[in-house]
C-alpha cells in the first residue's frame, strides 16, 4: 500500500473493525472515496491493489468493500472471488467506468452485491451502503431466478443459462445430484420456461412406489386387471399428457420396468395394465437421481440404453456446501416465505451466526437449510437470529451414524477435524497452522479451502 494510503487508513480512520475498504490501484480515486465515505459517516480503509486488500482482509475484517473492477494484477473478478470463497456474507460493491458496464453485470452475476459507475453518485453511494449494511445479511445480494429456483452462484448461473435453452426442445434431461440439492425445483423450472408450462407438470418418486405397484402407477389400469382394481385408473403418463413426468430417483426402478419405459420413449405409446389397447402419450420426461447410473450400468442393474435415451442433456447440482455462496441468501430467502406464512416480519441473521451457518457442511443440503431456518425462526423469540441459537440448533455432529461411514468419507471428516484443531490452536494463523502440519502455506490453505474453513472464525 502507498504511503498516503496508509497515512489515511492509519491516522485520520481509526481501526475499530467497523470500516469499509475501498480497493483501487488509482491513489486519487483512492482519496476521494475515504473523502466520501468519511462525509457520509463511514470509516474506511484503503488497498491499492487486489492482494494488499487481501491482506487488510486478514488483518481485520471490514463491513463491506468496495472495489474497482478494472486494476492491474489482480481485478475486482479475481478479488471478488477469493473474497466469495473466504468471507461469503461480505458485501463487494464494485466500481466501474462507462465503458466496462458489460463486465460489471457479469460481476453482479458471479455474486457482486451492486456495481456503481464512475464518477459515483454520493446519493447513489449513500443508498447502496445503507443497503448494503441494513442488517438483513444476504437479503440485498444479488441472485438469478428460474421458475423458484434462486441463486447467486456462478456455476448454477451458467447451467440456469443452459436449462432455458434446453427448456425451449423435447429433448429428454437428467438430472444428478445430491438428495435436496434442488433436483425437482430444477426440473420444474425446465417444465415453466418450456412452451409446456400451461400443462401438467407431474412428479413421481421412483423409491418410493412399491415395485408391485410402479406399473400401475405408470401406465394405469383397467377395472378388474387385479385384486383391488374396482376401477379405471389412468396412471402418471396419461396425468401428465400434454405436459412433463419427473421421474425422480430414476436410478431405483426396477429392470422389468425400464424395459416398458423404453418401449414407451421409442413409441409414444402406453399399455395400461390389464388392456389389449395401446394409448398415445405426449409427454416430455425429465428424469433425476442422486446414484451414479454408470456404476448402476456396469453392475447390471440400469439398462445401458435407456441411460442414453434419458440422458439427451445432462445437468449436474452441486452440492450447497461447494456453492457456500447462495447460503446467506437461502436462508434469508426461507426466512422471508416462513415470515409470510404466517403473517409476520421476516427475522434478520447475525453476522456471527451467518458465518456459523455457511461454515456448516449441510450433508442435506438445501433441504436440511430450509428445514433449519424454519426452526431457527420458531425458536427465535427476538427479531434477530444470534449465534448461540445457531450453535445450540446445528446437529452436533453430521452424521449420526458414523459406522456407516464410507472410508473416503471418514478421511475427509478427519482430516476436517484436524485443520479445524490447528487452526484454534494457531488462533487462525495461517501460516503457523501450516507449520504445525509439516505443510507449505499454500497447501495447507488449500486444504482450509477445500473444507469451507474460515480462519477468520478462530481469531477469538
Amino acid at each position: 500500500m502507498n504511503e498516503s494510503a496508509v497515512s489515511v487508513a492509519s491516522t485520520e480512520q481509526p481501526d475499530d473493525g467497523q470500516s469499509i475498504l475501498v480497493v483501487d490501484d488509482d491513489n486519487g480515486l483512492l482519496q476521494l472515496m475515504s473523502m466520501r465515505l468519511k462525509a457520509l459517516g463511514y470509516r474506511s480503509r484503503l488497498a491499492s491493489s487486489g492482494k494488499e486488500a487481501l491482506i487488510e482482509i486478514d488483518r481485520k475484517r471490514p463491513i463491506a468493500i468496495i472495489s474497482d473492477l478494472k486494476m492491474d494484477g489482480m481485478d475486482g473478478i479475481a478479488l471478488l472471488e477469493q473474497v466469495q470463497s473466504k468471507y461469503p456474507g461480505l458485501p463487494l460493491i464494485m466500481l466501474t467506468a462507462h465503458g466496462s458496464i458489460k463486465d460489471a453485470v457479469v460481476a453482479t452475476q458471479k455474486g457482486a452485491f451492486a456495481f456503481l459507475t464512475k464518477p459515483v453518485d454520493r446519493e447513489e453511494l449513500r443508498t447502496t451502503l445503507n443497503q448494503a449494511l441494513d442488517g438483513t445479511v444476504g437479503t440485498q445480494m444479488p441472485k438469478v431466478e428460474m421458475g423458484s429456483f434462486v441463486t447467486r452462484s456462478s456455476k448454477l448461473f451458467q447451467m440456469l443459462e443452459q436449462a432455458r435453452l434446453v427448456a425451449k426442445s423435447e429433448v429428454n434431461v437428467l438430472i444428478q445430484g445430491e438428495s435436496g440439492s434442488g433436483k425437482e425445483v430444477l426440473a420444474q423450472a425446465i417444465h415453466d420456461a418450456s412452451p409446456r408450462f400451461n400443462q401438467p407438470f407431474v412428479p413421481i418418486n421412483c423409491g418410493a412406489i412399491p415395485e408391485e405397484l410402479m406399473e400401475s402407477e405408470l401406465f394405469g389400469h383397467k377395472k378388474g386387471a387385479f385384486t383391488g382394481a374396482t376401477r379405471d385408473h389412468p396412471g402418471l403418463f396419461l396425468a401428465a399428457q400434454g405436459g412433463t413426468l419427473f421421474l425422480d430417483e430414476i436410478g431405483d426402478m426396477p429392470l422389468h420396468l425400464q424395459v416398458k419405459l423404453l418401449r414407451v420413449l421409442q413409441e409414444r405409446k402406453i399399455k395400461p395394465v390389464g388392456s389389449s389397447e395401446y394409448l398415445d402419450v405426449d409427454i416430455r420426461i425429465i428424469s433425476a437421481t442422486h446414484k451414479n447410473l454408470i456404476e448402476l450400468i456396469d453392475t447390471g442393474s440400469f439398462r445401458e440404453d435407456l441411460f442414453y435415451r434419458l440422458n439427451v442433456v445432462n445437468f449436474e447440482l452441486p452440492p450447497l456446501r461447494d456453492r457456500r455462496e447462495d447460503i446467506p441468501l437461502l436462508f434469508s430467502h426461507s426466512l422471508e416465505k416462513v415470515a409470510q406464512r404466517y403473517g409476520q416480519l421476516p427475522k434478520r441473521v447475525s453476522p456471527d451466526a451467518l458465518e456459523c451457518i455457511v461454515s456448516y457442511e449441510w450433508p442435506g443440503n438445501v433441504r436440511e437449510l430450509i428445514n433449519f431456518s424454519e426452526k431457527c425462526h420458531a425458536l427465535s423469540s427476538g427479531q434477530v437470529i444470534s449465534k448461540e441459537l445457531v450453535n445450540q440448533s446445528l446437529p452436533q455432529s453430521q452424521h449420526s451414524d458414523e459406522g456407516q461411514l464410507s472410508l473416503s468419507e471418514a478421511k475427509r471428516l478427519f482430516e476436517r477435524d484436524y485443520v479445524e484443531r490447528l487452526l484454534s490452536i494457531s488462533r487462525g494463523n495461517i501460516p503457523e497452522a501450516a507449520r504445525l502440519a509439516d505443510r507449505n502455506r499454500s497447501d495447507f490453505f488449500k486444504i482450509v479451502k477445500k473444507h469451507g474453513l474460515d480462519a477468520e472464525l478462530y481469531k477469538s
